[in-house]
């Protein structure tokens, strides 16, 4: 890890008292983003629509440092009255329904929180004096599937699947608003963000980690051939403060998006076997479902874009993410266990 680096960005005093509005906040980007703002001194408004006991904002201490708001992002009233009322100047959207399966199941609601929900953040922003910067989290799903990988900024928008299409969505309308209203956004499509802190165990990292700790197989949904692009999302918080600092400097910057990636493309497999070397458990053997449906097969990012224009690059390789990773889950679940011997 470059300290250094992480040096120079922690003690810029841009963030200094900004005010800053964070959707998701108890989401896995949206707890290391908070995090991050906190000890850059940043006046933090949270949107918080279900309370989630075990979230790492929930847990850490930081809950108490910042302003929560209960609300859904379909109450475009509220979405308003935050912005102005706290005199939002930052914005960072990265409130959706993330999982694939979900929205394979539940299209209707998929689309109501990452479009809708979207467009009534943005809204609000747009009618606000004070907002100066806007970040909409899409992904890489907003892709598509796509032959001519790695995708990079300007490879078309095409997703099919219900959770695909919803990002696909979401990242034209954030366009939209900046090249029609001139909003001042930018938009982020980042691979599968990993950390410390998702709880979602149906993902495949907390999964692995939590069925090796209890010296259970793995289980994989798909066949273990899909190829995916993950990053870790200490980087990935740390990408979205850069893309601010940037857009108040370079107003050239906004209104463009930028892929963040270690720009590694592994299978689902090789990185099961990965976290159980790096976890000694190499005799477990995964247990393969091969019952994954409408997910894209192939993905992984190009970005160059971020490299040049930004003078960005990943601080964690993918192997110390993952340690990293592991440690935090280590001692978050033996915390369960010990509270679970003592209920």
């Amino acid at each position: 890890m470059n300290d250094n680096k992480f040096k120079v960005i922690k003690d810029n005093k841009f963030w200094v008292d900004k005010t800053v509005f964070v959707t998701g906040a108890t989401g896995l980007l949206g707890g290391a983003l908070i995090k991050s703002l906190i000890e850059r001194n940043a006046s933090v408004v949270a949107l918080v629509r279900d309370w989630v006991p075990e979230a790492e904002l929930i847990q850490s201490s930081f809950l108490s440092k910042i302003n929560v708001v209960r609300g859904d992002l379909a109450d475009r009233d509220l979405l308003e009255r935050i912005v102005g009322e706290y005199e939002i100047e930052t914005v960072f959207h990265l409130a959706a329904q993330t999982i694939v399966g979900i929205a394979n199941r539940n299209p209707i609601s998929t689309f109501e929180s990452n479009i809708r929900g979207t467009w009534n953040l943005l809204e609000a922003c747009r009618r606000s004096p004070s907002v100066k910067q806007v970040i909409v989290a899409s992904s890489d799903k907003a892709y598509g599937i796509n032959e001519n990988l790695p995708y990079s900024e300007d490879s078309p928008l095409k997703g099919t699947h219900p959770y695909d299409v919803s990002k696909s969505c979401a990242d034209l309308i954030a366009q939209s608003y900046h090249t029609t209203f001139n909003l001042p956004v930018c938009v982020t499509r980042c691979g599968n963000l990993f950390g410390g802190g998702d709880l979602n165990w149906n993902r495949l990292i907390p999964g692995t980690i939590r069925s090796v700790l209890r010296n259970e197989s793995p289980v994989i949904r798909s066949d273990g051939s899909y190829i995916r692009d993950y990053f870790y999302v200490v980087d990935g918080a740390l990408a979205y403060l850069h893309l601010v600092e940037l857009m108040s400097e370079k107003p050239e910057v906004i209104g463009e998006a930028f892929n963040f990636s270690n720009e590694i493309q592994i299978t689902v497999l090789e990185l099961t076997n990965k976290i159980l070397h790096l976890m000694g458990n190499e005799k477990l053997e995964p247990t393969i479902l091969n019952e994954a449906r409408h997910e894209i097969p192939h993905q992984y990012l190009n970005a160059e874009k971020a490299r040049r224009v930004l003078n960005w690059k990943p601080a964690f390789a993918l192997e110390e993410g993952l340690k990293k990773t592991i440690e935090w889950y280590e001692t978050f679940l033996q915390k369960e266990n010990n509270r679970t011997r003592n209920a």
